[in-house]
């Protein structure tokens, strides 16, 4: 396939990828929805620090030991269900903060969206799976993948953004602090039904 076409092709196939609902969509829409467009994006660079670490790991082969090998799948597959129920559980008592409230919230839900993407072996699996069917085998396999990584990435952050931006100006018409309370407690069972699916379907 023409390089040019098949870069293409691999930018449509991770917009399509990435417009279907999943955990980092949900998530990243209800956070900015209670806590604003800062919180949202912090969590979103965490998302794509995360993915792009994965994404690298793939490239070198680290990814595919993870995936075949089943202890490990399944250690960081689980790792990931508890921290997803703990996040659920500090949704669900912490109290939503004030407009201008500034602390280290960033920081947080930039760990936060960094630890998720780290502890989804579905992240690992992906580029696993998908960045071999765009990749020419007569040339530079980890220069071609990682390239692919990072072009996913990018994808990915665009539309995490774009989801973010909508999110928080939606904020408008949830309006006092008592239905951004409330959102919280729907991030926390949206966080425990992710994290259901993460043990399930993975």
């Amino acid at each position: 396939m023409d390089p040019n076409a098949s870069l293409l092709a691999f930018i449509l196939t991770c917009a399509v990828i990435e417009l279907t609902p999943g955990p980092n969509m949900a998530y990243l829409a209800v956070l900015a929805a209670t806590e604003g467009r800062r919180a949202g994006l912090s969590a979103v660079a965490g998302v794509a620090l995360g993915l792009l670490i994965v994404g690298l790991m793939a490239a070198f082969g680290l990814a595919a030991m993870i995936a075949s090998s089943p202890v490990l799948f399944q250690i960081l597959r689980w790792a990931g269900v508890v921290y997803l129920l703990w996040l659920a559980w500090d949704a669900w008592r912490e109290e939503a903060p004030e407009d201008n409230e500034f602390s280290d919230g960033a920081a947080r839900h930039f760990r936060r969206g960094l630890i998720v993407n780290l502890l989804n072996p579905k992240a690992g699996i992906f580029y696993i799976v998908m960045l071999p069917q765009f990749v020419d085998q007569t040339g530079d396999l980890v220069a071609q993948t990682v390239t692919l990584s990072v072009t996913f990435v990018l994808i990915a952050t665009a539309i995490h953004t774009a989801i973010v931006i909508l999110s928080d100006l939606a904020r408008g018409i949830i309006g006092t602090q008592s239905r951004r309370k409330t959102l919280r407690r729907v991030m926390a069972v949206v966080l425990v039904v992710i994290a259901v699916w993460f043990a399930f379907e993975t």
